[in-house]
């Protein structure tokens, strides 16, 4: 497999210097990006860029990763998701970033800037009102509408945000933090049961998301091994 090239790459992006302010450091990680992304698509395709995600060397699996996230199709998505589940904690780290990056601008450039701005909102009332319009132009942009239950959470409007989350759940099933989204909103609400099964169901998506497996256990203490607890509210 073509990997040697790829690799040098991925190698070569910056690491943070001693003492180097975050925001020097955000520029040149940046440019470099930029030239990284350049010398990619003059050399791969995304197909090439798949099958390297089963390459034997963690290097390759995390440049790939890196590179899909930046340049691969929704196409690339459930190839990487199973990587979560890799034996590689840094491959697991670089699935999840390079999976968030590739839902976020997984619709057409116009949407996806909308949807950064959208995000940067500090009025709740106003980045919902921003993200629900852009629903209604993309109703099958899947970050969107998780970017809009994440407003409802944070609003208190569980029931809306556990609708959202499923709504992306049913586009795209590998989205990890819709599911546990829809566990932590079940937990506000009190309904342990359905918190529970969202909880497990996460960790079928993401093995090693950090905190799910305690949760998970908490709630078996609290309704019994089975999750069965009869007076949990619904």
């Amino acid at each position: 497999m073509p990997s040697a090239l790829l690799v040098q790459y991925f190698v070569e992006l910056p690491d943070p210097r001693e003492g180097e302010d975050f925001s020097e450091w955000r520029a040149r990680h940046f440019k470099a990006t930029k030239r990284f992304k350049k010398r990619v698509l003059a050399k791969y395709t995304e197909g090439t860029l798949i099958r390297l995600l089963d390459h034997k060397s963690s290097e390759a699996r995390k440049a790939s990763l890196f590179a899909l996230g930046l340049l691969g199709t929704m196409e690339a998505n459930p190839i990487m998701a199973r990587l979560l589940h890799d034996g590689d904690s840094d491959v697991v780290d670089m699935a999840t970033a390079s999976l968030w990056n590739l839902w976020f601008r997984a619709d057409s450039e116009e949407n996806n800037t909308e949807l950064q701005k959208a995000t940067r909102v500090r009025d709740r009332e106003k980045s919902l009102e921003s993200m629900t319009d852009l629903i209604e132009k993309a109703p099958e942009f899947a970050e969107a509408l998780n970017q809009r239950a994440i407003v409802y959470f944070r609003m208190k409007q569980y029931e809306d945000s556990i609708a959202d989350c499923q709504k992306v759940l049913d586009l795209n099933p590998w989205h990890f933090g819709a599911q546990v989204g829809m566990a932590q909103s079940f937990m506000k609400m009190k309904k342990h049961r359905s918190a529970l099964k969202a909880f497990r169901n996460t960790l079928k998506i993401h093995p090693h998301m950090e905190g799910v497996a305690d949760a998970i256990r908490t709630l078996e203490k609290v309704l019994g091994e089975d999750g069965g607890r009869k007076d949990d509210k619904k």
